[in-house]
């Protein structure tokens, strides 16, 4: 959703509309977004109503907030440059964030094996040995 936040907000800075955008961007890219961008332009182009058009898009995980600020754009004519921006900056900030919590867990994870083999080891190699000669002394006195 990022990618088609920062295309948004440039064909908006170029001086497209919201449809024009939308069109463009939903022609570039692929994937669900894509499909739903180039719905969304072609319901516009066909006289739909961006109150009702725009909020197919928010359907999509993380596209409320553009949606909205397109919607807005669409209805009322305010610039939409600096909110998509913003909106995804946001996004792309989110995503970092998601990626560095999967790096995390997936670290985490990955010593689960290594405590399936180093523990046993451990405990066969370096707790038991103890354990016997303890026992060994403690029988051996009585």
């Amino acid at each position: 959703m990022a990618p088609a936040g920062d295309l948004l907000a440039a064909c908006l800075a170029a001086g497209a509309g919201p449809r024009e955008s939308a069109e463009a961007v939903g022609r570039s890219l692929d994937g669900p977004v894509a499909e739903r961008l180039r719905q969304v332009a072609a319901e516009l182009r066909l006289g739909g109503e961006p109150a009702l058009v725009w909020p197919r898009l928010a359907a999509l995980p993380g596209a409320e907030g553009l949606a909205r600020c397109m919607e807005r754009a669409g209805i009322s004519g305010v610039p939409a440059v600096e909110s998509a921006s913003r909106i995804a900056a946001e996004l792309r900030a989110e995503q970092a964030r998601a990626a560095i919590t999967w790096a995390r867990r997936a670290g985490v994870l990955v010593t689960l094996p290594l405590a399936a083999c180093f523990l046993p080891a451990f405990l066969t190699l370096g707790v038991a040995p103890v354990l016997i000669g303890l026992a060994g002394e403690l029988l051996g006195r009585n």
